[in-house]
């Protein structure tokens, strides 16, 4: 494995920032390697796989249908386009040509992010126009329904650690104003670790990154009720072509999916214990204090929350994470909080000899150690 850093001349990551795309994900178990090795390998004649893998998955979830696509992006803009287009075989291959009247996709404020890529591009791509219901710190049931007009398509929800959690509305309360406008709710779930909770609870279309939890090969996942899912595949005809996942992606992550559902997972009580002895030694640091803290979207997820007093350590926060991707290794954090002197360390990619690397590097920048 070392060559292909040093024929690349790539530098050594230790991720401690979680599954993030900026950082290739996740490193899928031999068997999804295995399955992808086998697709590469041999020919299918891809509709046919495309929608037995589709009803294979559906059958694993108890869902109604399930299609591969190529990322949770393509699934988002996909997604639009089916509902906003649906069969028209005109409309699918001239989506961007054609002045579509009822675009509007009706989305709390909060939910409007930047994950990468902001939400509003693949909504765009998709052929929609983004309407956003309520205020960045609140967005309420009624809210949500004051922003529907006769234009609006669909009701998008983004359940994310990006988005914002404060007085927001739940998927539940979503679903129930959908129904009362007869409208689709669109859930883009994909970080998140429960593969039928928000099927179940009534949406619509379901989004999910076949890369994260899941710990596919790069790809995507949209489960939902059958004539939706049936719009999103046409899409391989429209704007999906250019965003297509290929049998390799395809295999795999339905092998990952028969994984995830069936192994064991890493509680985070188990992530506590692995970060403790790490927390310890930080916690010995002049200017740092350190504590576990949870995953602010409600998934059963531990991380080191590592606090900086910048006068003592005589570094800013910005500047420390910066330091940390110079050395030796590329050590990355989570740092939306950096300028609040805060990042965190997400555990889950992180081995507890690669811990001891970052302790030391942290204590080498805030100690002045050469």
């Amino acid at each position: 494995m070392s060559s292909i850093y040093e024929k690349y001349h790539l530098k050594q990551v230790i991720n401690a920032s979680g599954r993030m795309t900026a950082l290739g994900v996740s490193t899928p178990r031999p068997e999804v390697v295995d399955a992808v090795t086998t697709g590469m390998n041999h020919y299918f004649e891809m509709k046919d796989l495309v929608n037995k893998t589709g009803a294979y998955i559906a059958g694993l979830l108890d869902v109604e249908a399930a299609t591969v696509v190529s990322c949770a992006s393509a699934g988002i803009a996909q997604s639009v386009a089916a509902v906003l287009v649906k069969d028209n075989q005109w409309l699918i291959e001239n989506l961007h040509a054609a002045p579509l009247e009822n675009n509007e996709i009706v989305l709390p404020k909060g939910h409007n992010v930047n994950f990468g890529a902001p939400v509003g591009t693949m909504v765009n791509l998709g052929g929609g126009k983004i309407v956003e219901a309520g205020y960045a710190n609140e967005c309420s049931a009624d809210q949500l329904a004051a922003a529907i007009s006769p234009r609006t398509a669909a009701i998008m929800y983004i359940k994310s650690h990006h988005s914002v959690q404060k007085s927001m509305l739940s998927v539940e309360q979503a679903v129930v104003v959908a129904r009362k406008h007869n409208l689709p709710l669109i859930v883009d779930a994909a970080a998140e670790e429960d593969l039928q909770c928000y099927y179940r609870a009534g949406a619509d279309l379901v989004i999910y990154s076949g890369a994260k939890a899941i710990e596919g090969p790069t790809s995507g996942l949209v489960i939902g009720k059958e004539q939706y899912v049936e719009w999103v595949k046409l899409q391989t005809g429209g704007i999906g072509r250019a965003m297509k996942v290929g049998k390799e992606g395809i295999l795999g992550l339905t092998c990952a999916i028969e994984h995830y559902l069936s192994a064991a997972k890493e509680s985070g009580a188990e992530m506590v214990a692995k970060m403790t002895p790490f927390i310890d030694s930080l916690n010995t640091l002049d200017g740092v204090t350190a504590r576990v803290v949870w995953d602010a979207a409600g998934r059963d997820i531990a991380r080191s929350e590592i606090k900086f007093d910048e006068a003592t350590v005589g570094i800013s926060t910005g500047e420390l994470v910066s330091a940390l991707k110079q050395g030796e290794y590329a050590i990355y954090f989570r740092g939306y909080k950096a300028n609040e002197g805060i990042i965190e360390a997400d555990v889950r990619s992180v081995s507890a000899a690669q811990l001891e690397i970052i302790y030391r590097c942290i204590k080498a920048l805030v100690s002045k150690e050469k």
